[in-house]
């Protein structure tokens, strides 16, 4: 569908019913109580990046990344809230930012995981949309907070001191922002908002990705 279809699907269906976003993505994965080998798949069976501490870095934790590592579990994830009777789930891509995955040293695989993981998510909706179709499936991007805060010194003996500038929280969202609405979203949901500062920064740069691209901007 058009994002103005989506629009105006969900403007009807609304003044008629609530309408259900899907639950947890971390909780639901943790019980999976999967274990680095599982992070780490095929493809990064392996990685050996050393952090800035001089240790081995750890691909366990990094949800996003199992988009790569083990995309029919996500898949199926996704299914299972559809199943449950949700019209919306989010993608599994809370900290699909350069920030946030430099955290683990994957930066370059941003974009790849963004796309894979907007795919994975279609996919199951359009599953669930065929077995019944009186009720269509759609899917929002996910655009976490990323691990730093624009609004609040990491640092106690240096109030003024930032470990991130806007225009890379913009950069970071742009790129992510890509990744998600090339692999297919119906939407983009900018979600947990601890500080507000990185919530206008993704706005703005949710505003700067469609001016740019001229694609019709989606719903968010």
């Amino acid at each position: 569908p058009t994002p103005s279809e989506v629009l105006q699907y969900f403007n009807g269906q609304l003044k008629e019913r609530i309408c259900y976003l899907d639950g947890g993505m971390g909780t639901r994965i943790q019980a999976e109580m999967l274990e680095e080998e599982d992070f780490r798949g095929e493809d990064f069976k392996d990685f050996k990046e050393i952090d800035n501490n001089g240790v081995l870095v750890s691909l366990k934790g990094n949800n996003d990344l199992l988009i790569l590592s083990k995309p029919t579990m996500i898949k199926d994830i996704h299914k299972e809230y559809f199943l449950g009777g949700s019209d919306i789930v989010e993608t599994n891509t809370f900290n699909g930012t350069t920030i946030s995955q430099g955290e683990y040293k994957m930066q370059d695989v941003v974009y790849e995981l963004n796309k894979k993981g907007a795919q994975l998510a279609k996919q199951a909706a359009a599953e669930v949309t065929k077995a019944e179709p009186h009720k269509p499936r759609f899917v929002a991007g996910a655009v976490g907070p990323t691990s730093r805060t624009l609004s609040v010194s990491p640092s106690v003996e240096d109030p003024s001191y930032r470990n991130v500038t806007w225009d890379e929280l913009v950069e970071a969202y742009v790129g992510q922002i890509g990744g998600l609405v090339d692999g297919g979203v119906d939407m983009l949901m900018i979600e947990t908002i601890f500080d507000t500062q990185n919530a206008k920064a993704a706005i703005f740069a949710v505003d700067e990705y469609f001016e740019k691209t001229k694609k019709e901007r989606l719903p968010v």
